[in-house]
Order: C-alpha cells, then structure tokens, then sequence
C-alpha cells in the first residue's frame, strides 16, 4: 500500500491578514497531513492568536516558536525558519514533505494529487501546482516555469529531499535545489491544472519594501545563483508584459546587472554553474521543453 503520509513546515511572521485562508485550506484537504509544524518568525500583530485558536481545535497543527528579529526575512531568514520546524520533526517518519507558506488558497484535493502524481513517477523529486493572484474577480497566472517547483509550496519526496542537502541558506534557495534534483536524475517540475491552481494572497515576487525591490532582488538572486546575462535578459524580456508591466523587468535586469558591476558573491559550488549554464544556454537554443527533455533522456543524465 502506498503512503500518503506527509509533514508541512510553514515559516511565517505577521501573516495575520492571509493566513485563516491557508489554515482553513489545509484543514479542508481531502488527504490532511500527518503533522503541520508551523514557526512563528516572531510575529507581532494577530498571527499568534490565530495560530493558537486553530491548534486548540487540532492536534497535528503544532507551533514552534522563534524570537522576533525585528524585520522579515526573506531568502536565508526563511529557510532559518524552516529548520526550526524541521528541527521538530523525524523526516523519516513519513514519505513527503512540503515547505508551505501562509498565504495561500489551496484547492481541496491538491495535496493528494501531487502524491499520485509522485507515486506514478518515482523520478519526481519535487512537484507543485501554480499559483494565481485575484484581481477584480477574476484569476491572473503569475507565470513560472515548469521545469520548478514554487518556494511558496515545494513538495518533496523526503529520500530526495535529503539527496541533495536540502535548501540552501542562501538567496534563490527555491532555484537552486530544482536544480540539484536534475543534476541527480530527478525530475522537478510544476503543472497549470485547474485541480493544482491556488491563490497566491501576496503577488510573487513582491517585498516587503515594495513590488520593485522584490523584482530587483529576484535578479540578484538570479546573479547568485549562476545564471549567465543572456539568460536573464531573455527572462526579463518574457516578462515584459507581466505587472508591473516593462518596469518589473528592467527592475529583474537591473538586479542581476548591479550585482554584476559590485562584483557580489556568487553562489560557491562551480559544478553546479557549470551544469546550470549548460542547461540555459541549451534553453536559449532549443527552448526549455526540449532543454529538459533532453536532460532527462539516459544520454543527458551522463
């Protein structure tokens, strides 16, 4: 018999506006986690209380608890987070694992159909749905590619997980270990299914400091990562006719190229920038659907 037996770990801090939705989501699904560890980054507005009222009423949403820093974190500061909530649990206790954020709408069968998906090939390391923002009424893509899973709901087969080290603490952490699987044989990928859409209650890609300064960190990201200019540049001008339009694009460039001109470190495993430029230069000919088909094939894997 096949297990269906996962673990969620959600780092957050002040996600009192968005969260309720996440929580009641999760309670609703049609394959309900064994455990929820949840970390409380050191919030500062509702989120505890919250979190309290709905570990009052069930006893596989557990609280971990961190002290507050002072400002969110993003990248480093998040996955910090998560291995608080790591911290807490056996990984071996169970099959999947899914790093998940709190502001999210997920459909009511989502986590059991990524867990077949998983089981009919055991060559996928990692997996998501796609996420869309509403706006006056109506579902808008917010676009990601299929070869990755999303940071805000990455489902790993915990073997895998554990494979390739887990997340890095690092920027671009969400980047970087999709591309570790494909150096290993695994596949991670992401499928745009009405029965895998959720809402995403916080645009992608925004910050805290604003919309503009989440488009100019993606492109340092993207810097620290390994990603050659004329990757990025093909990627920024895909996305030109993304909000906010022409400007989030040049925010992405701009990253990555002030990035470039202050000589920032870069990301310090040269195996996987070589492998990753091979992989985008390959994109930049064939296109990303035959790039990783070609990864996938006995001969790329070699």
């Amino acid at each position: 018999m096949t297990s269906k037996r996962y673990v969620l770990i959600s780092p957050c801090r002040n996600e009192a506006d968005y969260m309720r939705q996440t929580l009641d989501s999760v309670v609703a699904q049609s394959v309900r986690p064994t455990r929820w560890i949840i970390v409380n980054d050191g919030s500062t507005d509702d989120t505890g209380k919250i979190l309290a009222e709905y570990t009052a009423k069930h006893d596989w949403i557990e609280i971990v608890e961190r002290k507050d820093r002072g400002h969110r974190a993003v990248g480093p500061g998040v996955i910090d987070a998560f291995y608080a909530g790591y911290a807490a649990i056996d990984p071996d206790d169970c099959e999947y694992l899914c790093k998940l954020d709190l502001d999210l709408r997920l459909p009511p069968c989502y986590f059991e159909i990524l867990i077949e998906r998983m089981v009919a090939n055991p060559l996928i390391a990692t997996c998501s749905g796609k996420a869309y923002i509403e706006e006056h009424g109506k579902l808008v893509y917010e676009r990601h590619g299929d070869e990755t899973s999303l940071g805000m709901t990455k489902f790993y087969r915990v073997s895998c997980f554990k494979e390739i080290g887990g997340f890095v603490r690092e920027v671009m952490w969400d980047g970087i270990d999709c591309h570790q699987c494909r150096m290993k044989g695994w596949i991670a990928c992401s499928w745009n299914e009405p029965e895998l859409r959720f809402v995403h209650l916080r645009p992608m890609g925004s910050s805290q400091q604003g919309i503009y300064a989440g488009r100019v960190r993606h492109g340092y990201g993207q810097y620290f990562m390994g990603t050659g200019f004329w990757y990025m540049l093909a990627s920024a001008v895909s996305r030109i006719n993304q909000k906010p339009y022409l400007f989030g694009s040049a925010a992405m460039l701009w990253g990555w190229i002030k990035s470039a001109l202050q000589r920032k470190p870069r990301y310090h495993d040269k195996e996987f920038i070589a492998f990753l430029r091979r992989y985008q230069r390959r994109a930049l000919l064939v296109g990303k659907r035959r790039a990783l088909e070609e990864l996938s094939s006995p001969k790329g894997r070699m």
